[in-house]
């Protein structure tokens, strides 16, 4: 936590759980970002973090955005982002949004099978098209694998076919998987990438760009590359497949663009133990799974928690106030609190800038959206 945020938490106490994000950690992040991929344009990927003053601030700094529904499209036309610099980044997309989006302007599509492309050939006449291509999202702690995506032999025919559509055939896309610290993992993309390229020219189609994806990492429990690192690692592999004839280049962060920017503090509900020799006791805090902690599910993300106290560590079950028995955020993973730690007590949770607010439910069990404070 940095000392603008601690300043806020302590003047302003507000009610918890809450969120407090630090506008001026997003901007190093999109200038850290920029520099270290000077070629590429971002697209910041809405999803992890749609607060209007972030999208005001990405405007104001040059960003384009990735966004994968109508709402969010709107969100970033409020925001003062024109329709040019939107990707509606989503593969699957009622035909209606399409064409909602086509008329607000958006011009760029993803898709990954022949009938989302039938879907955007029909609503968005003329509109440029790029396909998503699988990969395996090894070495991700969020993969993104499966769901999204074709194999590439796939998606040289359905850009083909998109050729005699009515839509441009623009580009690949891939996405390596959410929190990724392998730096390696953009060489095998992009050499299935390049192979395309070269296939499809070689049939008179000429692809011109290549969406990196995201993956950009924050930092959790352990220490990730920096932005810089990614950056080297991208350029080789891009001159090591593509030559010369480097096609233009998006990138899609959303972790990293927001992850470090901000914190969540909690309280602690209760501290208790399931029997008389139970060696670990269980503390519940008053956000989990339910209020925006969605990823900690299979304890994929593993959130550095601290607290004031400064009693011997010992170790802890940590859950949800929710009636939910899979409100229980981590059991296997080796969290360790104070022995001091106290019912009442605020707990810090760092780097919960992205994918918190937004996975927050409505109301399950009457418990309201995870607050959240712009700074």
């Amino acid at each position: 936590m940095n000392d603008k945020i601690a300043r806020f938490l302590d003047e302003r106490r507000p009610a918890t759980p809450c969120l407090v994000l630090d506008l001026d950690v997003v901007e190093e992040n999109y200038r850290a970002l920029a520099d270290a991929l000077p070629e590429s344009r971002i697209y910041y990927a809405v999803k992890a973090n749609p607060a209007p003053e972030i999208l005001r601030l990405l405007v104001s700094l040059g960003s384009s955005f990735d966004t994968a529904s109508v709402n969010e499209i709107e969100m970033c036309l409020a925001a003062g982002a024109t329709a040019d610099r939107v990707s509606y980044g989503n593969t699957i997309k009622k035909e209606a949004d399409i064409a909602r989006a086509h008329a607000l302007g958006v011009r760029l599509f993803a898709f990954d099978s022949v009938a989302e492309l039938e879907k955007i050939a029909r609503a968005a006449p003329g509109a440029r098209v790029f396909c998503r291509i699988l990969t395996s999202g090894e070495g991700a702690e969020w993969p993104l694998s499966r769901k999204f995506g074709c194999d590439p032999e796939m998606a040289r025919g359905l850009l083909l076919q998109a050729a005699a559509m009515g839509v441009e055939p623009y580009g690949v896309s891939f996405h390596v998987g959410s929190q990724q610290k392998d730096l390696s993992q953009w060489d095998g993309a992009l050499a299935q990438t390049a192979l395309l390229f070269k296939e499809l020219e070689a049939q008179g189609v000429t692809l011109r760009m290549v969406n990196l994806g995201g993956g950009f990492p924050t930092r959790y429990r352990s220490d990730v590359p920096s932005p810089a690192a990614y950056g080297h690692a991208i350029d080789e592999a891009l001159r090591r497949h593509f030559g010369n004839r480097i096609p233009e280049t998006i990138i899609e962060p959303g972790r990293g663009m927001v992850g470090n920017a901000g914190v969540i503090q909690s309280e602690v509900v209760l501290i208790s133990r399931k029997s008389a020799n139970d060696n670990r006791r269980w503390v519940y805090l008053d956000i989990g799974k339910f209020g925006g902690l969605a990823e900690t599910m299979d304890e994929a993300i593993q959130y550095s928690i601290t607290t004031e106290r400064a009693g011997r560590a010992e170790p802890v079950i940590l859950a949800g106030p929710t009636c939910d028995s899979a409100d229980v955020l981590y059991e296997r993973a080796d969290y360790r609190l104070p022995t001091d730690l106290k019912i009442g007590d605020r707990i810090t949770i760092h780097g919960a800038g992205a994918y918190t607010t937004t996975y927050a439910s409505v109301a399950f069990n009457g418990f309201e959206p995870l607050r959240q404070y712009c700074i």
